[in-house]
């Protein structure tokens, strides 16, 4: 009970935190008041706003689609965590809601307000009703539930220390490799979420597919990038990081969740679901999500980890960056040699003299230049091939990720 109460109070504050944003209100909490009171009292008022123009509304809404969205979690989580159907199994529910609070809402949730934000270019004004939209942020949270459960995976595999400026969720005392099933509580999240709000109408079928395709194809991405890391011969094996390798892992394992599924999202919602505009969409998408994971290998070794969140490791882990593939394809045969005999390693010598190597070979400057051709090369693409969806929606997605420091 004490720590349910905990949890309460501690939500409620970022109830109270979310309303504020929204509605620039003020109001005490009362720890003993109970939490669904609450809810009704402060978090789903929206009907107060009834009174107010139209235009004001809507552009009150577009103005902080990000509080809107934060506004609904708390409900969401009730959703998930309150229907206890057995009292033999109240432990795990209470795991479970400290797990979802934990891992789920502390990103910067680009990936799951891009759903909202596309779906508001794809459909009439008139179509933009509460429910609608209610249903779009539900898609995008279903979007952040699949990146946490990727998440608190990926940490667990890749032995990483941070996460989001915290401890990896593993690392947390008394969870350890409790992890992997909270990971797998996440992904059945998703479908209860859609079970509920989705179930009836006509693009159910096609969304829970778009997810399971998804999950495919991330985790054949995730299996390519971490067997080119730690492959069977336990022996680094730089031969394996080609241009070919590393477009395949960043193609499977970043650009299908991390970009065109909100797109992809947002389109089955709107009705669109002819296969040419669904072509056109993925084309650009994964160019886009080409560029975003060569920004994070190129973060994860000179990023500030205060900015990021995430201390880098790529090269200790062996990983095959695309810092790593370039030094590849520009070192001459004795530097190749060094990267054999350092790259992948622990210890601190070995890490100081691929980081000189890199600079060595004027690697800043070569991910400068290819950040700028590969922006002009997005852009393009969006003026030359985006002829029957709105620009907008891909152009937001650039011009967000461009020069990006985190």
């Amino acid at each position: 009970m004490a720590q349910r109460f905990l949890f309460e109070v501690g939500l409620c504050q970022f109830v109270h935190r979310t309303n504020k944003l929204l509605f620039g209100r003020k109001f005490n909490i009362s720890a003993t008041m109970p939490l669904p009171i609450f809810f009704r009292q402060h978090c789903f008022s929206h009907a107060a706003m009834a009174s107010e123009s139209p235009l004001k509304k809507k552009n009150k809404v577009i103005g902080d689609e990000l509080a809107y969205f934060d506004a609904l979690f708390p409900q969401l989580v009730k959703e998930l965590t309150d229907d206890v159907s057995s009292p033999e199994i109240l432990d795990a529910v209470n795991w479970f809601r400290e797990v979802y609070i934990s891992r789920v809402p502390h990103g910067k949730k680009n990936r799951g307000l891009a759903v909202v934000k596309s779906y508001r270019c794809l459909v009439k004004p008139e179509e933009l009703t509460e429910e609608n939209l209610t249903i779009a942020r539900v898609l995008g949270w279903c979007v952040e539930l699949l990146q946490a459960y990727f998440l608190v995976s990926d940490d667990i595999m890749d032995s990483s220390e941070t996460r989001r400026g915290r401890p990896c969720w593993y690392k947390k005392e008394n969870v350890g490799s409790i992890a992997i099933n909270d990971a797998i509580y996440l992904e059945t999240c998703i479908y209860a979420l859609l079970k509920k709000y989705l179930r009836g109408r006509p693009c159910y079928i096609d969304i829970i597919d778009l997810f399971h395709e998804t999950t495919s194809r991330t985790v054949h991405g995730q299996c390519l990038d971490v067997c080119t890391a730690s492959p069977v011969e336990k022996r680094v094996n730089l031969s394996r990081f080609t241009t070919q390798r590393y477009s395949a892992i960043v193609k499977y394992k970043t650009a299908f969740y991390s970009f065109h599924l909100p797109v992809a999202l947002a389109l089955h919602l709107a009705g669109i679901c002819d296969e040419a505009s669904h072509s056109i969409a993925q084309k650009i998408l994964l160019e886009m999500g080409h560029f975003f994971q060569v920004q994070d290998d190129f973060l994860d070794c000179y990023g500030d980890p205060a900015v990021t969140g995430k201390i880098g490791s790529d090269i200790e882990d062996n990983k095959c960056s695309w810092l790593v593939v370039q030094a590849l394809a520009k070192a001459t045969a004795e530097q190749k040699q060094m990267l054999q005999n350092d790259y992948g390693k622990t210890d601190a010598a070995c890490l100081a003299r691929v980081k000189d190597l890199y600079e060595e070979l004027q690697l800043k400057q070569a991910y400068a230049d290819y950040e700028e051709q590969s922006y002009r090369t997005i852009i393009s693409l969006i003026e030359h091939e985006c002829t029957t969806l709105p620009r907008q929606i891909f152009l937001d997605f650039a011009h967000m990720i461009y020069k990006r420091e985190k």
